[in-house]
């Protein structure tokens, strides 16, 4: 076998073992040494902190369903960092607080300096003993906090991620893609927290034990850093797939690829930043799983592009080649074909697969290049619809 045969297959490896094989090789270990989470019905004091930036239209909505939650109204704050907002929400949160006096507060932080200073100012201001993350949009189900509580019971447990649920509506391609990753993403959060720690998190509803909260730099992105400085720790993070969020899926592939071009790039700085957790000697499974499930992802690009050349410069070397080339060849098209109905605002039943996967490995390329310029993203826009 020739040099360029073996970087193809190699090149064709790569992302079957990223986006199939590790699947297959934690769903194994999770049957095979599954480690169960001691869960108790317990209520301890819980703080909950929406950092908002100009999030008038959202906010009122996201506080009282906290308030709403099944929970002891008297072991529950809301707390609302408001990141230099000038649209009024200052003023809507002001409403609420007077509304819900003791158990509404707000923050106000100014200038803007984005998501993780903000809840850097916050933290120290905090009542609970655990501290759950919201977005400004974020709607929970009724007893989201209280099943996210409950695997802190387990003294192993360091923070606990629940469940994306992702709602396309209409046809639209790439909510369709969108809610298809999640669902794949989710089902691999279930069987790696079997296996020990989740490797990735969403950060809209998320907890973590408050004493486990490190200070961050302003650039990091704290729905992928802390959860990393917890296992860090020692201890373990965990899915909670009975905490359920539901967000309407980004309809506009223009606005879902700055999204991923955007926490594609946060990523690959926090997997610089915490790279002393690919220690397979010190962390073991752990530094598997992020070197699968996170580095490899986020390098699949790479393996696609050198795979279509080692194709092309092999195509008359047999018929198998020729036969994956034209399979190849018929993929993309059908990704171009998602992408038309996309921006048609319709869905495609055979191609938006296809389109989402190239969609986010695009993106991870562009978050790559910024990546080695060495450019960063601390401030955030609110997210679209």
């Amino acid at each position: 076998m020739t040099s360029i045969e073996l970087l193809f297959w190699f090149s064709v490896a790569v992302p079957v073992y990223v986006y199939a094989g590790y699947p297959l090789l934690v769903l194994l270990l999770a049957r095979c040494a599954g480690r169960a989470v001691r869960q108790g019905d317990l209520e301890p004091f819980v703080s909950v902190v929406i950092a908002a930036y100009n999030e008038r239209q959202v906010i009122q909505a996201t506080v009282e369903n906290k308030i709403d939650q099944l929970y002891d109204p008297e072991k529950l704050e809301i707390v609302v960092i408001s990141d230099g907002s000038v649209d009024g929400t200052d003023d809507l949160v002001t409403e609420l607080c007077n509304r819900y006096p003791g158990r509404v507060r707000l923050l106000r932080q100014d200038p803007r300096a984005g998501k993780t200073s903000a809840l850097n100012m916050a933290f120290a201001t905090l009542r609970g003993t655990i501290v759950v993350f919201s977005d400004a949009n974020s709607l929970y189900a009724p007893d989201a906090i209280r099943k996210l509580a409950r695997n802190f019971a387990d003294p192993a447990v360091g923070y606990v991620t629940g469940k994306m649920v992702y709602v396309s509506e209409g046809d639209s391609a790439t909510g369709e893609g969108c809610s298809s990753y999640m669902r794949y993403e989710n089902f691999l959060r279930e069987q790696e927290t079997a296996v020990g720690s989740v490797v990735g998190v969403d950060g809209g509803v998320d907890a973590v034990r408050k004493e486990l909260f490190a200070p961050m730099r302003p650039d990091q992105l704290p729905d992928f850093v802390l959860p990393l400085s917890v296992v860090g720790q020692g201890y373990r993070v965990v899915y909670e797939p009975e905490a359920v969020l539901r967000e309407t899926a980004l309809k506009s592939g223009a606005d879902e690829y700055r999204m991923r071009v955007r926490v594609s790039l946060r990523a690959l700085w926090a997997l610089w930043d915490m790279r002393h957790l690919f220690n397979v000697f010190r962390y073991g499974l752990f530094s598997v799983q992020l070197l699968s499930h996170k580095l490899l992802r986020y390098a699949v690009f790479m393996f696609l592009i050198s795979a279509a050349i080692c194709n092309l410069a092999l195509m008359y070397e047999g018929p198998a080649y020729r036969f994956l080339l034209a399979a190849q060849i018929g993929f993309y098209l059908l990704a171009g074909w998602g992408y038309t109905r996309s921006r048609a605002g319709q869905r495609s039943r055979v191609g938006y697969l296809p389109y989402y996967f190239v969609l986010i490995n695009l993106a991870a390329a562009q978050a790559f290049v910024k990546f080695l310029l060495g450019k960063k993203q601390v401030v955030w826009e609110p997210r679209t619809g």
